[in-house]
């Protein structure tokens, strides 16, 4: 866990110093949210029944950009060969980065939830607000754990910026469900009690990705090098 949170406080520190991917994340699920909001005109009730298909689009789109970029540094002066060669076990980097691209992906919670309640005119109180943010926790986990991995698959790949969606993609499908299914309960309601069977479907894919992902990184950074 020591080697966990070294690698991890190493990566915020590096977010923190070049704050323009952060930025750029940002950006652009906030254009995504837009484009759905122009293409889609000033038809209210669409854009309200279309938000939580939205925010998760929005998060699944701009975690392809942040992703691309959680390998870019440690590929410039061969540093993910370095950290190869010192006593570190790829498992804890993996945990680590994974851990960093799913917190930088659940701080656009706040940011892009907030926009969508102005744009698509939503009316939700408190509870609502916070069980979208939960939602999108999750589907943010869930995006993590199997993007770290193909990253560091494509990061040697020239065309990594189209290799990494067209392999991500198809395995997120079961969290990019939950995470939509769970949300538009949360802002619609629950008549029928299924909100409690669509976050637990979203944990088990979690924790399902977060194990296996873990254990086939080895493969994915030391076979390459």
């Amino acid at each position: 866990m020591r080697v966990v949170w070294s690698i991890l406080a190493k990566d915020l520190l590096l977010e923190w110093r070049e704050r323009a991917r952060t930025l750029s994340v940002v950006l652009f699920a906030v254009v995504t949210l837009l484009l759905f909001s122009f293409a889609l005109g000033p038809d209210v009730e669409a854009l309200r029944a279309g938000t939580p298909g939205f925010l998760v689009l929005a998060l699944l789109l701009s975690s392809t950009l942040a992703l691309n970029e959680s390998f870019r540094i440690e590929r410039e002066d061969r540093a993910l060969e370095g950290l190869l060669m010192r006593p570190v076990g790829s498992m804890a980097m993996f945990y680590a980065k994974a851990l960093a691209n799913a917190l930088l992906l659940t701080l656009l919670a706040p940011v892009v939830v907030g926009l969508a309640v102005v744009l698509y005119s939503l009316e939700v109180g408190p509870p609502a607000l916070a069980g979208l943010v939960g939602c999108w926790a999750l589907g943010a986990a869930g995006l993590a754990a199997p993007g770290t991995l193909y990253a560091a698959m494509t990061s040697r790949l020239k065309t990594q910026d189209v290799a990494l969606p067209i392999l991500l993609f198809p395995l997120v499908v079961p969290v990019l469900l939950g995470s939509v299914k769970a949300m538009d309960l949360v802002l619609f309601g629950d008549a029928m009690n299924q909100l409690q069977s669509w976050v637990s479907l979203l944990l088990a894919f979690d924790v399902i990705y977060w194990a296996v992902c873990g254990v086939l990184f080895r493969y994915a950074v030391e076979e390459g090098e």
